[in-house]
C-alpha cells in the first residue's frame, strides 16, 4: 500500500504520540508498503525543539524507510503551555502543513489510505477536505481526547465554545472513514460523540516487549545515580502536565518519609508543571524526592528495571479519557506498579484487573503513600505483580501482533473503497 501518516509529533521524539506514530510508520515501512508522513518538529516532552531541527521552515527527510516532511510551528516553552499557547502551536502547524498538503490535491498519484493520528483536533481538516476531493479513505486516530480533558480539567472554557468545538470534533469523526482509539472506553466514547459503531476501530497502544525486558534492578542507571541496593526506588518516568496531578506524589512522599527511611521517590522528565514541582519540593523540605532530566531512549529498559514500584498517576477528571504511554513499557518490564484510578477505566482493569500493581483514589495522597508503603514491605508481593506485568504485555501488548493487525484493518479498508468506486 501507499500510506500517507499526518500528524504533529512524530520521531525522532522519546515518549508519547511521537513515539507511537513513530514505531508505527517504520514498521508499516518494514513490510514493503511505500510511508509518507507530514509532522511537525521533534519538540516533546522536552518543549524545545531537538538538536538539528532549528533553522528551516519545510525539509524532507528519510528516516528507517520513511519519507519525513517537516513542517515548522510554534513551540511554547515548558513553562508557557497554556490552552492559547497550544492553540498557536496546533494552528501553525496546521497552517504550514498546505505547504504538503496542497499539491496532493493536484497530483496524479495519491495514497491508497491516509492516517491522521489526533490530537491536535485541527488534524483532521487536511485529510478530510483530501478525501471529499481525491475520494481516498482515512482514518482517525484519537490518541488523546484531548477536548474532554481540557474542558474537564479547566484548561478551555465550556459553555458556547465547548459546545462549538464539540460539534467539530464530532464532524471530524463522522467524516472520517474510520475512527480509531486506545482503548475501549475511549472508543465508547467516540461513539457517544457521533462515530458510527461499526467505524470504531480499537487500536491499542504496544510495547516492543523484545527491547523491553525485565533486568536486574541493581544496574549501571542505580550505580550512576548513587542509589543504594537496600533502597526502594520509587519511579515516576513520563511527562509533568496537568493531566496528572503530581502534586500527589510529592504528598505521598511526605507521608512516607517518616515511616520508611529506605524509599527514594526518584521523578525522571519533564513538562509544563515540571519547575513548580520542583519548587513545591523544595518548600516542603522533601529529601526522598529527586528530579532527573528525560533519560535517552536506550537506556530505557535500564531505568525501568531499576525502579521497584513504578507509579501511574492521572487526575480523576482525565483518567477515562488517556491510556498513559509509559504503562506498557512498565509492565513489559516487568514492574509493579501503583495507579491513581477510580473503577470502570482502562487503566484500572489493567492494574487491579490483571494484578499488576495496586490502585488507589486519583488525589489521595495517603492512600497512595500507604500502596507504595504495603509495596515497599512485601518484596514477594512486588514480584507477583511484576510477573504478571510481563504477561500481560507478552498476552496483549505485543507489538507485532497489534500492528499486524492493523495493517490488516488498513488492506481491507482500501480494498472495500476500491470495490466501492468501481462498482
Amino acid at each position: 500500500m501507499n500510506i500517507l501518516i499526518y500528524g504533529l509529533n512524530y520521531a525522532p521524539e522519546p515518549t508519547g504520540i511521537g513515539k507511537y506514530t513513530g514505531e508505527m510508520a517504520e514498521w508499516l515501512a518494514a513490510q514493503g508498503h511505500a510511508v509518507e508522513v507530514i509532522c511537525g518538529l521533534p519538540h516533546y516532552p522536552q518543549w524545545q525543539v531537538a538538536d538539528g531541527y532549528d533553522g528551516f521552515r519545510f525539509r524532507s527527510e528519510t528516516l528507517a524507510g520513511v519519507r519525513v516532511h517537516r513542517v515548522r510551528h510554534f513551540v511554547p516553552a515548558a513553562n508557557q503551555l497554556r490552552a492559547r499557547t497550544r492553540i498557536v502551536l496546533e494552528t501553525t502547524f496546521t497552517l504550514n502543513a498546505a505547504r504538503f498538503w496542497l499539491p496532493r490535491f493536484f497530483s496524479r498519484q495519491k495514497p491508497d489510505v491516509v492516517i491522521a493520528v489526533m490530537p491536535p483536533m485541527q488534524i483532521g481538516v487536511w485529510p478530510l477536505l483530501y478525501a471529499w476531493s481525491r475520494g481516498v479513505p482515512w482514518v482517525l486516530h484519537v490518541q488523546d481526547l484531548q477536548l474532554d480533558a481540557a474542558l474537564r480539567l479547566g484548561m478551555l472554557p465550556g459553555g458556547i465554545i465547548g459546545q462549538v468545538l464539540y460539534r467539530v470534533e464530532a464532524f471530524l469523526l463522522r467524516g472520517a472513514t474510520r475512527a480509531s482509539t486506545i482503548t475501549e472506553a475511549m472508543r465508547q466514547r467516540m461513539i457517544e460523540k457521533g462515530a458510527a459503531p461499526e467505524c470504531a476501530w480499537l487500536f491499542p497502544n504496544w510495547a516492543d516487549i523484545e527491547v523491553v525486558r525485565p533486568g536486574p534492578r541493581e544496574n549501571a542507571f542505580r550505580k550512576e545515580f548513587g542509589i543504594a541496593l537496600e533502597t526502594v526506588l520509587v519511579l515516576y518516568a513520563g511527562n509533568m502536565g496537568e493531566k496528572q496531578g503530581l502534586e500527589v506524589v510529592l504528598e505521598a512522599a511526605q507521608w512516607c518519609a517518616d515511616d520508611d527511611k529506605r524509599l527514594q521517590f526518584l521523578m525522571v522528565g519533564t513538562g509544563g508543571a515540571r519547575l513548580r514541582l520542583e519548587e513545591k519540593a523544595a518548600v516542603m523540605g522533601l529529601r526522598n524526592v529527586r528530579f532527573l532530566p528525560v533519560q535517552p531512549v536506550e537506556r530505557l529498559s535500564e531505568m525501568l528495571a531499576a525502579g521497584d514500584i513504578h507509579l501511574v498517576v492521572q487526575r480523576r477528571d482525565a483518567a477515562d479519557l488517556v491510556m498513559p504511554s509509559k504503562l506498557t513499557n512498565i509492565l513489559a518490564a516487568g514492574r509493579p506498579c501503583v495507579a491513581t484510578v477510580d473503577a470502570g477505566t482502562a487503566l484500572h482493569d489493567v492494574v487491579a484487573g490483571a494484578e499488576t500493581g495496586l490502585v488507589t483514589p486519583p488525589g489521595d495522597s495517603l492512600a497512595l503513600a500507604q500502596a507504595i508503603l504495603s509495596l515497599a514491605q512485601n518484596l514477594e508481593k512486588r514480584e507477583a505483580y511484576g510477573r504478571n506485568a510481563r504477561a500481560y504485555a507478552e498476552l496483549i501488548l505485543d507489538k507485532e501482533h497489534i500492528l499486524k493487525a492493523f495493517e490488516g484493518q488498513l488492506s481491507s479498508l482500501r480494498r472495500g473503497v476500491r470495490y466501492q468506486v468501481e462498482s
